[in-house]
Parts: C-alpha cells; sequence; structure tokens
C-alpha cells in the first residue's frame, strides 16, 4: 500500500470533524449591492470578481464569502426549508458593539437583537433578505458554555431574551461591568417562536 492508502486505512470508519468552516456562497440577482453589504458588515475586502462571481473576506482566508449572479432567479414566497442565517463571531463585547454602531451609522440595523446565554447576538438581513447574525460568546470558555446550555434556566427558554442594543451600547459606554451586561436575564419561559 502507498502512505496515502496506509494513513486512509488506518483511520477506519473514524468519524473525523472539519477543522473549520471556510466559507458560504450566496446566489443572488445583483451580486454587486449583496457583494458591497457583506464588505460593509464584516469589515472586509473584495479578493476577486467578475461578471459572475465575486469574493470577499475580512481575515487570512482566501474567502469567506461569495456571491454568484443568477438574474433569472426567482425570491422564494413566504417561510420555505432552507438556510436560516449564518453567524459570525466577535472577540469582545466592545467589538460587537463598535459594529453596532458602525453599521448603524451606515443605516444597516439588526432586524432583532437576543441574549441567548451563550451567546449575545444581533440579527440583520441582507439586501436578498438572508438572515446574518453578528454574535459574541458570553462565557470564557465552551466548557462554561455548554454547562449553561444543559441548565434549567436554559431548557425553560432555549430561545433567549430580546434586547435594546442602543441600551447596551449606552451601558456599555457608561462602564457597567462587561458581566453585568453578558448575563441574561431570567424571564421565565419564551415560546419557541422562531423568526
Amino acid at each position: 500500500m502507498a502512505p496515502d492508502s496506509n494513513l486512509i486505512h488506518d483511520r477506519g470508519t473514524a468519524t473525523i470533524a472539519p477543522t473549520k468552516l471556510a466559507h458560504i456562497v450566496l446566489r443572488t440577482t445583483d451580486k454587486r449591492s449583496l457583494l458591497d453589504w457583506y464588505v460593509t458588515v464584516l469589515g472586509g475586502n473584495v479578493v476577486f470578481e467578475n461578471a459572475f462571481i465575486g469574493f470577499m473576506t475580512y481575515d487570512d482566508e482566501h474567502h469567506r464569502v461569495a456571491v454568484i449572479e443568477m438574474p433569472d432567479l426567482k425570491k422564494p414566497e413566504g417561510l420555505a426549508p432552507g438556510l436560516h442565517h449564518v453567524a459570525f463571531t466577535y472577540g469582545g463585547l466592545a467589538d460587537l458593539l463598535a459594529t453596532f454602531a458602525r453599521l448603524k451609522g451606515n443605516g444597516i440595523v439588526p432586524r432583532y437583537c437576543i441574549n441567548h446565554g451563550p451567546t449575545t447576538s444581533m440579527y440583520y438581513e441582507d439586501p436578498d433578505g438572508n438572515r446574518v447574525e453578528l454574535q459574541i460568546d458570553n462565557f470564557a470558555t465552551m466548557d462554561e458554555a455548554n454547562d449553561w446550555i444543559r441548565s434549567p434556566a436554559f431548557d425553560e427558554n432555549p430561545i433567549g431574551v430580546d434586547f435594546d442594543p442602543d441600551d447596551l451600547l449606552a451601558r456599555f459606554r457608561a462602564g457597567e461591568p462587561e458581566a453585568e451586561l453578558k448575563k441574561r436575564p431570567n424571564i421565565g419561559p419564551r415560546g419557541l417562536t422562531v423568526r
């Protein structure tokens, strides 16, 4: 057997998880406006574009979002099966709130905001109506977040608590401790309405 064959054989039928989520690809009738929106929201730059497709990134990955122009697409009516949203995590509350303020200055505001417990999340819609979550992790470690997800409080309310991002920003600027700002209030049970 060749060395590569041995490596595959040695792993047998074990499940191997990917090392990262690389990118998302969207199809649209207006590539330019969609690509511009993602560049603005994610603070990225276009790394390649032609008449058919554009690639953008915000880090050292060659592309994180690709947009394909398909002029004959029809928008689905009402709710349909498919992707609900994509999420991007920021390094901390200061970064998330600075991004909120910058986007608001550009006329881009969240559709809704929820403290889920494990995350503080702001949900936006791109020009085609795709939902994009900008979030932070509320716990210092994934073990702490996983413990919270297994808690009675999460079982009672797995959706979270709505919050006003302007209020959160004002409280942050006033010097309220970050730990308090990220702590999810207990409001009791909440219905499982999905937006």
